[in-house]
């Protein structure tokens, strides 16, 4: 079966399945390798994209849920790796292996599009369903509110 999908503003003809996982059309029908693959089953949340600005687990969404809906992947948040998420990250090192970080990032930039000033709660809070082996965690809370500085200074 063929569907249309928007990817990071490019729409994409896709043959699959209906039911075949939003994280394999990415990968292997259009090459966007960013997203990785964790569990399968939606608890580590390497696989985190945006779609309509809200972050999901690719893994488990069927792509067919994707057809006239704006998806954005970890290659599409920015152009330049300038995004403020990602600028953070840079600053304070927070990958060490790197594998869970396209699905850190995605987590964050969706948590500051709804909360703009999060507090450590509410990172923690939505940061929660992204698992880091490395335990990168305290790095990954100040890279989130470094964020919050360059989104603010941004703004200035």
């Amino acid at each position: 079966m063929a569907f249309s999908i928007s990817v990071n503003g490019t729409t994409y003809e896709v043959g699959a399945e209906p039911e075949t996982p939003l994280l394999w059309v990415l990968r292997d029908n259009i090459g966007l390798t960013g997203t990785k693959f964790g569990c399968g089953i939606a608890q580590c949340g390497v696989c985190t994209v945006h779609v309509d600005g809200q972050p999901v687990r690719s893994c488990i969404t069927p792509a067919s849920s994707a057809v006239g809906r704006q998806i954005t992947t970890i290659e599409g948040l920015s152009e330049n790796n300038d995004h403020p998420v990602q600028q953070a990250w840079i600053e304070n090192s927070v990958p060490q292996c790197g594998y869970c970080q396209s699905g850190q990032i995605m987590s964050a930039a969706a948590l500051l599009s709804r909360t703009p000033e999060p507090t450590d709660n509410e990172i923690d809070t939505a940061m929660a369903g992204n698992l880091c082996r490395c335990g990168t965690y305290p790095r990954i809370r100040k890279a989130v509110h470094r964020a919050v500085e360059i989104y603010q200074g941004s703004k200035a």
